[in-house]
């Protein structure tokens, strides 16, 4: 790869895009995780948005335009949210009968991490940091 310090791909994340199989599904469970409330008849295959503080954007994509899409979840986090208390986050995604995958752990004080699954095994991660 060209070391160059010019480059045309910026050093910039725009979205975070994760394959669903129900949208409408999807678009309520990730609304009621971030403590939205949606509307869920704005909700139109084949992509829906969710309201994302910051730069990078959330995108479902239930592929709809691809009858050959085969979703095929990785065993580990596409992306994580940040959290200002793991141990309350955790109790969170508990009581609301996630699949959590990987209990919390922790590095010093103040890191902390715990992996759990969206209703299409996409594994997510919890980050203080």
């Amino acid at each position: 790869m060209n070391n160059s310090n010019q480059s045309p791909i910026k050093n910039t994340i725009g979205g975070i895009f994760i394959h669903v199989s129900d949208l409408k599904k999807s678009v309520e469970w990730y609304s009621n995780l971030l403590g939205q409330a949606p509307d869920l008849n704005k909700v139109q295959s084949p992509v829906y948005n969710i309201p994302i503080n910051g730069t990078t954007s959330l995108t479902l994509d239930d592929h709809s335009f691809d009858p050959t899409f085969i979703h095929k979840p990785s065993p580990s986090p596409i992306f994580n949210f940040l959290v200002d208390d793991i141990d309350v986050a955790y109790e969170f995604i508990k009581s609301n009968d996630i699949e959590i995958v990987r209990e919390i752990e922790r590095v010093g004080e103040s890191f902390a991490w715990f992996n759990f699954k969206d209703p299409d095994g996409n594994v997510i991660m919890a980050c203080t940091g």
